[in-house]
């Protein structure tokens, strides 16, 4: 089972541009869909939004990739429990830059990319150890991150060599998301919700197809059986896990 990528920006935002703009008349239906779409960090919603997952039949996840919004980091806890978890690191990146100046943004942000840019999970953690020391003087709000975050961005490299820039981000899912929204927008106006869903259904069969049995494979079938071969022990000790809910 692949990881999960879920990004409240855009599973929050996408459908609703989809197939409405502002000005339009709304039903009452339509004014309660939008309004639960747009609470993307809520935590009732992304509850239940990942346990219609689970409901419908999902099983076997190792890894959330997200942001950091509250209300999902509390859901994936409740449905997930003990599953690792890794913090987008495109996310943590923008998060990160609004701590420094526009000037030295460029600066700052290629030297912490050179955390990403390790072998393996120990030269990994010991590079944005080296990293958040360096900043510690001129930006000390960039190393409180870091060291706040060291385990949200890093988990992916408790994961397979191979896995590590699929499962480091949820830029594959903001791209699947993009291409349903330019999809939708050659539409232009959906007559009703089956609509749109028979298009974004038709969409995302392509996608599945394409990552499952393709030659772009999202992840092969060999780097996988990586992970059902690695050793728990050893995995729980290289891998960021949310605390269950209490």
């Amino acid at each position: 089972m692949p990881p999960i990528c879920t990004d409240a920006t855009t599973i929050g935002s996408c459908p609703v541009r989809s197939w409405w703009r502002p000005g339009w008349p709304l039903t009452a239906t339509e004014k309660s869909s939008i309004s639960t779409w747009c609470d993307t960090e809520d935590e009732i919603f992304w509850t239940q939004f990942l346990r219609r997952l689970r409901k419908r039949g999902l099983s076997g996840v190792v890894l959330v990739i997200s942001d950091a919004h509250t209300g999902l980091k509390a859901a994936i806890r409740k449905t997930f429990s003990g599953t690792s978890w890794q913090r987008c690191r495109v996310h943590f990146m923008r998060n990160l830059l609004a701590r420094v100046p526009k000037g030295h943004a460029e600066m700052v942000a290629a030297t912490v990319r050179t955390i990403f840019a390790q072998p393996d999970p120990e030269a990994t953690r010991t590079q944005l150890r080296l990293v958040a020391d360096s900043f510690a003087d001129r930006y000390p709000a960039v190393t409180d991150l870091l060291i706040e975050a060291e385990a949200d961005v890093t988990a992916y490299a408790g994961f397979p060599y191979p896995h590590w820039k699929k499962v480091w981000s949820t830029n594959p899912l903001e791209r699947l998301m993009r291409e349903i929204k330019r999809r939708a927008d050659v539409v232009g106006i959906f007559p009703d919700d089956a609509s749109i869903l028979r298009l974004v259904g038709a969409v995302l069969s392509e996608q599945h197809d394409e990552w499952q049995v393709s030659n772009r494979r999202y992840l092969s079938e060999e780097s996988m059986a990586l992970i059902w071969t690695m050793n728990q022990d050893d995995a729980s000790k290289e891998v960021n896990q949310l605390p269950a809910a209490g």
